[in-house]
């Protein structure tokens, strides 16, 4: 009785953990199917980075990482999902999807007359894991405000309401789970904006994310920030 007891709760055990283990929405979407369409080198214009920060190979966009700047799809979009693989070529790097860049901040950008190297959009940020430490070091300062897991924020005159839990400052949507894989490893993001609110699901899981978004529509961009970074795989599905 006892043996048949203790097996049953185990039993129980197993099943609970299991199901707090999938408390998170999980989907490892690779953006094949009806809608989607790979993006390629004719659907991307470079905003103001040098004319060889980024190109385009065997299916894969190379960036340097200098100078700091974006690339971005040439038509401008307002619900989407998009699928895109990235990968970290060298310890501590740093880029980034921008969502919704605004019109004005890209034209000032190609102008040259922006206050800044990026747009104003909401960021979907890929920082290397050794970032934390070169930020501490460099800077005596904890990094506390970011992480290197997939935040998601807005930047410049944008604004959003990110989802719990937030950095310290509440600017930032910190991810529920840490996913991310080091430099040198291949990570999947899955990216979906509808009606002002962005999710990001990484490696399989959803972690972070807002919603009321300004703007709700505009430009999507690839970051280049520093570091040589690998993306492939990028696709894009439009929604109504």
């Amino acid at each position: 009785m006892k043996t048949i007891l203790f097996g049953l709760l185990a039993c129980f055990f197993t099943v609970f953990s299991a199901a707090a283990d999938d408390a998170l929405p999980k989907a490892f979407i690779d953006g094949n199917g009806p809608g989607w369409k790979a993006l390629g080198e004719e659907d991307f214009v470079n905003v103001n980075c040098a004319a060889d920060t980024g190109s385009f190979k065997e299916g894969m966009i190379q960036c340097t990482g200098t100078p700091t700047g974006v690339m971005r799809m040439k038509e401008p979009v307002t619900n989407f999902e998009l699928v895109v693989q990235w990968k970290h070529l060298k310890p501590a790097g740093n880029s980034g999807v921008f969502v919704w860049a605004s019109d004005e901040s890209i034209r000032a950008l190609h102008a040259g007359n922006h206050t800044k190297r990026l747009p104003d959009g909401i960021e979907v940020q890929i920082l290397d894991h050794a970032f934390r430490d070169n930020y501490e070091k460099k800077t005596g300062k904890k990094g506390e405000f970011f992480t290197t897991n997939g935040d998601v924020f807005p930047t410049g005159t944008a604004k959003l309401k990110p989802f719990e839990p937030t950095s310290p400052n509440g600017q930032r949507s910190f991810p529920r789970k840490e996913l991310s894989k080091a430099a040198g490893e291949w990570n999947h993001y899955y990216i979906r904006g509808i009606n002002g609110e962005v999710r990001l699901w990484v490696n399989g899981e959803e972690v972070s994310g807002g919603n009321g978004a300004q703007p709700p529509s505009g430009d999507l961009c690839l970051e280049s920030e520093g570091a040589p970074i690998e993306f492939k795989n990028l696709r894009i599905r439009i929604l109504a």
